[in-house]
């Protein structure tokens, strides 16, 4: 059998792991992944960010990327705090599919320890680690019986899935939400949830067969085979399944002298032709590990892209589009809109006419939702001809932090509404949005998903969240963006990109300025409702700074 089962999802500020010896998955609505501590990942950034708004003033938590490492290590976890880069261009399309390292070799070659020494010396944020040992086949109960017995030959090919191995990777290439299984080793059987892994830059697979497939081998962009002696091998292989296990010394022999080595020699050894780089003692070959990081490093840098300033330049003097529908503007509508933009206005009544604009705005944005005709019976037994949502189901998604400031208003017009948050930040450096941190409900496919954030201006962030969701499944047309103010630039930038999206605001402005801010704009949206304040060179996390 292949080494220690585990499903790893490293990314900016959490790690996933899914091991065999008692690893259980997510039954909720749930993140992208778990911190390793157990703790949840939106419970413990609260701490640090001021969700709900408070009546004396603070200072913003700023989690601005340097350029150079962003790490912040712990006695229990070590938290990547960079954010992942858009992957897609000015038209919404993903330009770049994800980096795919495959790695081979035999049973306890260490192929798992190379990955680890691969994703700490790359130092980059969003990197997948994925096993092969998640994808052994479902077990009948004849096969249980010579399993149990160390009859049965988790070696040979026929014991994975490779058609779902095969859509799993290609799905992780092309930047998609996957579900990866939890094979549970007692019961050689699935779990009943599995792993949510999305948002990959880097992809690295591992396992005994990982070149053994002629579909497998065109997904990688670097095969790397880890060449261990095999009595070390053989060592580990005892050591571990005595220890770690609990099984019987002469269970582990016999395993090992009927499947494992006659599979390696017929197997696995010979796919090491077909070889980028060949690492012979594994984590301790230095060189070698820095020749691959080297190289992957380059690949990387070849994909970086500028959408932030594309956009805020792009559809200059055009309508604006047919998807787009603005609050009327009523002599009420535009009196509280000079309240909220007037730089006089105190907290509390920034607060209050802000709450007022967003029931509006969320009432006039279910009107766009598809209505059946039904009929009921009223109290006087009369017949009453009205409408009803024909949809599946209404999901709310706030683009943190100033989106959420809209979830209020959601909630009081639909009611057990589900939740799900993007965290988007701008690089101090790059000037580009960067995905932080997702907390999506399941199964979004067939939901209508009203997306919400404060203010639009280039619409950078507004699409990074767009793209997010239809990497999710979520049908285009069923996405409803939805903003208090929004700039021509952004409403122009998101209608290009996702024609179907539809746009829903209170109010459109003219012009953004060098500095992405929306003119004559509604100042930092953020700030102003939250109370807190803002370096002047500082970006806000989402585009609540007229951004």
């Amino acid at each position: 059998m292949a080494g220690n089962g585990k499903l790893l999802h490293q990314e900016n500020m959490q790690v996933v792991e899914s091991k065999r010896e008692g690893g259980t998955a997510e039954n909720e609505d749930m993140p992208i992944s778990r911190s390793d501590s157990g703790e949840d990942s939106m419970d413990n950034l609260t701490k640090h960010l001021a969700l709900t708004p408070s009546l004396s003033p603070q200072k913003r938590a700023t989690t601005q990327n340097k350029t150079g490492a962003s790490l912040l290590r712990t006695s229990k976890r070590t938290v990547y705090t960079a954010g992942r880069p858009p992957w897609y261009n000015e038209t919404g399309i993903p330009f770049k599919e994800a980096f795919v390292i495959g790695l081979c070799g035999g049973s306890a070659s260490g192929k798992t320890t190379v990955a680890n020494k691969i994703i700490e010396a790359l130092d980059v944020p969003w990197v997948v680690l994925l096993s092969m040992d998640c994808f052994y086949k479902v077990l009948s109960k004849e096969e249980q019986v010579l399993a149990a017995k160390n009859e049965y030959n988790f070696d040979h090919p026929d014991a994975f899935d490779f058609e779902l191995l095969i859509n799993t990777i290609r799905k992780l290439k092309k930047g998609k939400s996957v579900k990866v299984p939890v094979y549970d080793f007692t019961t050689h059987s699935r779990r009943k949830d599995w792993k949510t892994v999305y948002g990959a830059n880097v992809v690295i697979f591992e396992g005994i067969l990982s070149f053994a497939n002629k579909e497998l081998l065109k997904l990688l962009d670097m095969k790397v085979f880890v060449d261990t002696d095999s009595d070390i091998r053989l060592v580990r292989r005892l050591r571990r399944d005595i220890m770690e296990r609990g099984r019987e010394i002469s269970g582990v022999i016999k395993q090992y002298n009927k499947f494992v080595k006659p599979a390696f020699e017929q197997y696995i050894e010979p796919t090491v032709q077909v070889a980028d780089i060949v690492v012979p003692r594994g984590g301790e070959n230095f060189v070698a590990l820095d020749l691959i990081v080297q190289h992957v490093h380059s690949q990387l840098e070849t994909r970086e892209i500028t959408v932030r300033a594309t956009l805020a330049s792009a559809h200059p003097d055009q309508s604006l589009p047919v998807t787009l529908s603005v609050l009327e503007s009523t002599p009420q509508v535009r009196g509280m809109h000079t309240i909220i933009r007037n730089k006089e206005t105190n907290r509390d009544e920034f607060i209050f006419y802000s709450k007022r604009l967003m029931r509006l705005l969320i009432e006039h944005a279910l009107s766009f939702l598809p209505l059946k005709p039904v009929t009921v019976e009223t109290p006087q037994g009369t017949q009453y001809e009205g409408k009803r949502f024909s949809g599946k189901r209404i999901t709310g998604v706030s683009i943190l932090r100033a989106g959420e400031t809209m979830e209020q208003a959601l909630m009081a017009v639909c009611k057990d509404i589900r939740l799900g948050k993007i965290l988007i930040q701008t690089n101090h450096h790059t000037g580009e949005p960067e995905l932080h941190y997702l907390r999506l409900p399941k199964d979004l496919s067939e939901d209508y998903v009203i997306l919400m954030d404060s203010t639009v201006s280039t619409g950078a962030a507004a699409m990074m969240a767009i793209r997010v969701l239809l990497d999710h499944d979520v049908q285009e047309d069923k996405i409803f963006l939805i903003s208090l103010l929004m700039a021509e630039t952004g409403v122009h930038s998101i209608a290009y990109a996702f024609p179907r999206v539809r746009i829903i605001t209170t109010a459109v402005d003219e012009k953004v300025n060098g500095e992405f801010h929306i003119i004559p704009g509604i100042g930092n949206f953020g700030d102003r409702f939250f109370g807190t304040d803002a370096p002047s060179d500082f970006y806000e996390s989402d585009e609540s700074a007229d951004y």
